[in-house]
């Protein structure tokens, strides 16, 4: 008889409980199986021991091979030809053994040509083949084919369940825990909501199927899949008693054997100790249905154990928000992010240092016990993500100084007791700081999964089975606000190693009320600190936490930190009250993860201390959007991310060198009632004649690169007189009024005593240099041009009255370009251009003669010619890199020598010589002004 898997899986009807409990357990299985492997890893020669490794193969699943199969069993093949089956168990398995490198798939046809020759009664189910170090499983019910290595044996266990005893088991795939994994929780999280349990209590029971649906695929439980098939078997259909009955697992997964009561199930004693700080907290258990008994069998029939670590987190946020399920992976950093920081900040000098250790004992020994000294910290741990990958790699160093120590050792199966005494790295070692209280407890049961699946690769490299169980070591995860908590109270500075994250990023703007006022009272005398990201403030308590120590910091951040004003008025403070140095730094890469739909983020990671290094790197991409970096030495990293002097840009109202000022152009706030479309304008004249003069033509930024103008209403020089005579313009007039005396703001207000005047007006009376305020980063050269006086432009418009022809080459140059991509702000990744922090910054050739002038100018002008010579495209066609004129960007490129020259270069082989060089002209300039 069977019965069916609630996912679709048939499985053998169990038989009676007493002989589940006598067969030989799931760990025993995998600790021989361990042994099995080391024993057994240099075997190549069927003739002479192939009968042996088979009857090894066998007592691995407790079972005597000649209770159930015989060697070279006579058979007649296809074409009646003598055949014999290396090894033959009737009705279940045919086994086909080659020499080592023998080809598998050749000796898989040879062991389907004996089936034929088998009477009905003893055809198999399986048909195994190897060749010592290889194995291929065909089962011929499933039609499925299971290829696998001799090492990877502990981890393929259930296929050979037929052989142990154990029910015939096949999940869904092997794949990590991933959207399925997250619908399948998120289906139990939504059913145990949609009846009332809900808040920490339904936080903290799943958390605790968490650990137990992991514990039970990886062998942390004694019996594989004890855990659901205590749930299925001694539970009604109805769920009427499943609360009851997890709340005893969960009593007894917290009470040692020893304390254990004599009359407990039988079943329930095959569960281990695990702690008392994960379930030793009492919590109302749910009140399940059949529905959801049904969504928690599911959850436990997914296979676990190969789990990712990364996405631990995101996993089980996303169960707590349906929106986040489906986007799973949108919400967290990506282990290729995490390596981009760990590497450098840490890693890369731990191998170094390995690798000077060589083979020395005396040393290897020295550097194993710092790796079990270093302590980490991230103050922004959210599920935990940082800490997973930095541990996993601290455990794979030392694994690498174990393999150097045990040379010999490797060779053969090592005690339990013995790897104890070898693992020293451990999760207590790690600490952190989360806001939500879901995500810390996430963060601590994570670290203890991502322990199991080291302490399985250390068991097969060593050939013993070996668990951490009891827990009896934990990381520190501090349910608080990492910005209001003492970090000292977690751990002394003086025992950290490196303080690490990814601290949330949100802007200025659009931080909540809590969010500024602890912003304001950590940048306390920080002139301007209004404007900055959230994660600035991380930036600042890791700075002050760090002083007179060692420590190294690394956080992702938006770029923003970087750029523009912010990183001005973040890293002033740092530099010069706290001492801060970078020690490298990623710049500007597009954020990655593993989501169906990906966050358009872009991000940056910067090292740094309170000490200066003496090797320094940045690591730069060839577009945001490039996977791999290049490493860069560099003598200095500045705020910008550039190899030049620490120098930090603030805002100044006059230009820093003997060049035209650039103003803001017009804002009328006027809920749009003086602006208007070609068509509006036309339906507008039609009643109101007499306001034709007074209309403008308008350009706001997107107008002007795409070259769409609009029309502007422009009264406020129209005598009264005039305007007594235009009804239509007068109601106008009174609509702006009005809409300003409503505002909030009292300059508004204010303004409302003179409607048909500007908040801010710009007119120049001649020709202006526009640049507009916002461009995209795909374009090589951002649109610059020039405008006459019967044009007015918005305040998304900078202009430059009374400029030159030499004025807009520069501008329109390379080497502005470069200094305009490190200072401007960004607008996601759209380039927000400042008259204040970019142009008044800017460092200008200085001593130039006529020629070089001339040069620029005559350059400047084919610019313009070139453009001319396409009167049908737009600046944003012109400039599209797809679709850029080779008439126009030669002419740029000439534009570009002749600028060069004017800063006394020939030449220069790439962005990154250009804009150190631009910084160190600008470090000059600054000197002088002094």
């Amino acid at each position: 008889m069977q019965a069916r898997h609630p996912n679709g899986d048939i499985r053998q009807k169990k038989g009676s409980k007493q002989q589940m409990i006598e067969r030989i357990s799931r760990n025993e299985i995998r600790r021989r199986a361990h042994r099995f492997v080391k024993s057994w890893e240099n075997a190549k020669n069927e003739r002479s021991e192939s009968q042996s490794f088979w009857n090894s193969f066998f007592h691995v699943f407790g079972k005597d091979r000649r209770e159930v199969g015989e060697f070279e069993r006579a058979v007649k093949k296809l074409g009646e030809r003598q055949g014999f089956i290396d090894l033959f168990w009737p009705g279940q398995l045919v086994v086909e053994q080659k020499s080592a490198g023998k080809d598998l798939e050749k000796a898989a046809d040879q062991a389907f040509d004996y089936l034929s020759g088998l009477k009905k009664h003893e055809k198999p189910r399986y048909v195994l083949v190897s060749d010592f170090q290889n194995f291929v499983l065909h089962d011929l019910e499933e039609r499925a084919e299971h290829a696998f290595r001799l090492a990877e044996l502990p981890d393929r266990l259930e296929l050979f369940d037929f052989i142990a005893g154990y029910d015939t088991r096949i999940h869904t795939g092997e794949d990590p825990a991933n959207i399925e994994a997250a619908e399948r929780m998120g289906k139990l999280h939504d059913a145990l909501a949609e009846s009332g349990y809900t808040g920490h209590d339904l936080e903290l029971f799943l958390v605790r199927i968490l650990f137990c649906v992991f514990a039970e695929d990886s062998g942390i439980f004694q019996q594989d899949h004890g855990f659901e098939d205590y749930l299925r078997d001694e539970t009604r259909e109805d769920g009427s008693d499943l609360g009851p009955q997890l709340a005893q697992i969960f009593q007894v997964l917290n009470t040692p054997e020893s304390r254990r009561s004599k009359n407990l199930n039988t079943l329930l004693q095959t569960f281990p100790y695990v702690n008392g700080r994960l379930f030793a907290d009492f919590s109302p258990m749910p009140s399940f249905d059949s529905g959801m008994r049904k969504a928690l069998l599911e959850c436990c029939a997914f296979d676990w154990k190969e789990i990712s670590p990364e996405i631990f987190g995101a996993l089980f946020q996303s169960i707590m928000n349906r929106e986040k399920r489906r986007n799973l992976g949108a919400h967290y950093t990506s282990e290729r992010n995490i390596l981009k920081l760990i590497h450098p900040l840490f890693l890369d000098e731990l191998w170094r240092e390995l690798g000077r250790a060589g083979k020395n004992g005396r040393k290897l020994e020295a550097f194993h016990d710092k790796l079990a000294g270093l302590k980490f910290l991230d103050p922004a741990c959210g599920c935990g993500n940082f800490l997973i990958v930095t541990y996993r790699e601290l455990r794979k160093l030392e694994m690498e100084v174990l393999r150097r120590l045990n040379p010999r050792k490797k060779q053969r199966q090592l005690s339990i007791d013995v790897l104890n005494d070898m693992a020293k790295v451990n999760v207590d070692q790690f600490y952190g700081i989360e806001t939500e209280e879901f995500p810390a407890r996430i963060a601590e049961v994570a670290m203890w999964l991502t322990d199991h699946q080291m302490n399985r690769a250390l068991s097969a490299e060593f050939g013993a089975y070996y668990v951490r169980i009891p827990l009896t070591h934990a990381a520190t995860i501090c349910h608080g606000n990492a910005l209001e908590t003492d970090w000292q109270s977690l751990v002394a500075p003086e025992d950290l190693f490196c303080i690490l994250g990814n601290p949330p990023f949100r802007g200025s703007k659009w931080q909540n009320a809590t969010q500024r006022k602890e912003m304001k009272t950590i940048f306390a005398g920080v002139r301007g600190a209004g404007v900055l990201d959230y994660v600035s403030a991380w930036y600042l308590r890791a700075a002050q936490y760090i002083q007179g120590t060692r420590i190294c910091c690394a956080f992702v951040s938006t770029n923003s930190v970087s750029q523009g004003e912010q990183a001005g008025i973040l890293w002033k403070p740092l530099l010069e009250e706290y001492g801060v140095r970078i020690h490298f730094a990623h710049r500007t890469f597009q954020w990655t993860s593993e989501a169906r739909g990906k966050a358009a983020v872009f991000c940056v990671i910067i090292g740094f201390a309170a000490y200066d290094a003496e090797n320094k790197w940045l690591f730069e991409y060839e577009t945001p959007r490039t996977e791999l970096p290049e490493r860069q030495r560099a003598g200095n990293i500045n705020p910008y991310l550039v190899n030049s002097p620490d120098v930090t840009i603030e805002r100044r109202s006059k230009p820093l060198c003997d060049v035209p000022g650039m103003f803001t152009g017009n804002k009328p706030i006027d809920d749009g009632n003086y602006l208007f479309t070609i068509e509006e304008k036309e339906a507008f004249l039609e009643h109101e004649p007499h306001a034709a003069p007074y209309f403008r033509r308008w350009m706001d930024g997107k107008g002007f690169i795409n070259n769409r103008p609009r029309w502007c209403l422009w009264l406020g020089q129209c005598a009264p007189h005039m305007l007594k005579k235009m009804p239509e313009s007068l109601k106008r007039i009174e609509a702006v009024r009005r809409f300003r005396q409503n505002s909030k703001s009292k300059p508004t207000q204010k303004l409302s005593e003179t409607p048909t005047r500007f908040h801010i007006e710009t007119m120049p009376e001649g020709n202006s240099i526009v640049v507009p305020q916002v461009s995209s980063e795909r374009r090589l050269y951002m649109p610059i041009g020039f405008i006459g006086p019967e044009t007015l432009c918005s305040d998304k418009i900078k202009l430059i009255p009374d400029a030159t022809l030499y004025h807009f080459g520069v501008l329109t140059s390379m080497m502005h370009m470069e200094w305009m991509r490190y200072t401007a702000g960004r607008l996601k990744s759209d380039y927000n251009y400042s008259n204040t922090l970019v142009y008044n910054n800017f460092p200008w050739p200085e001593k130039l003669n006529g020629k070089q002038t001339q040069k620029v100018e005559t350059a400047a002008r084919s610019v313009l010619d070139a453009r001319a010579q396409f009167p049908e495209s737009s600046l944003a066609d012109l400039y599209d890199p797809l679709t850029m004129p080779p008439v126009l960007l030669r002419a740029h490129q000439n534009l570009d020598r002749a600028v060069d020259t004017c800063y006394g270069k020939r030449k220069f082989t790439s962005e990154r010589e250009r804009v150190e060089f631009l910084f160190q002209r600008y470090e000059k300039l600054k000197r002088s002004e002094r």
